[in-house]
């Protein structure tokens, strides 16, 4: 029986064992870490947090990742300042202690984390690089979002600068850089310009990859350390072995 003046959230926290291939994938993955951040490389398919799915997330592997590697019995603290979608890769940043929290959310939320990505198209855009500004609004029901033109009731500016970096046979690999976070913006902005990305249903592409992936990828990111106050540079390499045969690099 538990005492009652027992604080629930100092009973000790169980998380699974990794299998020692499991431990080794997790490990390899990792992008940047100290005491504050743990920065990490996402396949396309993992989930980022818990959602109606049931399927184990990110932020419970590492979780459980960290109490396996430091031997720690009691609850290991992660917080989630941002997302990737399912089916995207690249990087996920995760906050270790709540100050790097906070801050982190305070970089997002004010533009201070530079986001680039490589995304890899059907159609060679109209322009070898451009700025797309547009407004989008979000149809939460089917989860996906659209861009017009001209500003409607409820929509958000949406920016992003893109660059052709190659061109294969059959598609092209665009650098796309974020200057706005907007819900499904890369896909639908590059979509509206008449470039959908491989494998991205939803946004009109011909067909679907074979993973369920979308040929998009968090390829990079820049920001000054929440704590530290030092310059933090993170690239992901390409883990979809589709997408990095594609391109023929990493």
């Amino acid at each position: 029986m538990i005492a009652n003046n027992t604080n629930p959230r100092e009973m000790e926290q169980v998380y699974r064992h990794l299998p020692e291939s499991e431990f080794k994938d997790v490990s390899d993955r990792i992008l940047y870490e100290d005491n504050h951040l743990f920065i990490f490389n996402k396949r396309p398919g993992e989930i980022v947090q818990e959602d109606l799915t049931g399927d184990e997330s990110l932020e419970q592997l590492v979780k459980a990742y960290i109490a396996q590697r430091d031997g720690k019995p009691g609850a290991v603290f992660l917080g989630v300042p941002h997302r990737l979608d399912r089916p995207v890769g690249g990087i996920v940043i995760f906050a270790k202690t709540s100050k790097a929290l906070e801050r982190m959310n305070e970089l997002f939320r004010t533009g201070q984390v530079s986001k680039i990505y490589w995304a890899l198209v059907c159609k060679r855009p109209p322009e070898d690089e451009a700025l797309l500004t547009g407004y989008i609004t979000r149809n939460e029901k089917i989860n996906k979002s659209y861009i017009s033109d001209t500003p409607r009731n409820g929509a958000k500016e949406a920016r992003l600068e893109y660059r052709l970096i190659k061109c294969t046979d059959r598609f092209f690999l665009l650098e796309v850089q974020l200057l706005t976070g907007r819900h499904h913006q890369i896909r639908s902005q590059l979509s509206h310009m008449g470039c959908c990305i491989k494998g991205d249903l939803k946004y009109g592409a011909p067909r679907s990859n074979p993973d369920g992936s979308i040929s998009l990828h968090s390829r990079k990111a820049v920001f000054v350390h929440p704590i530290k106050k030092i310059p933090v540079e993170i690239v992901a390499p390409l883990l979809n072995d589709g997408f990095r045969r594609i391109v023929g690099m990493d």
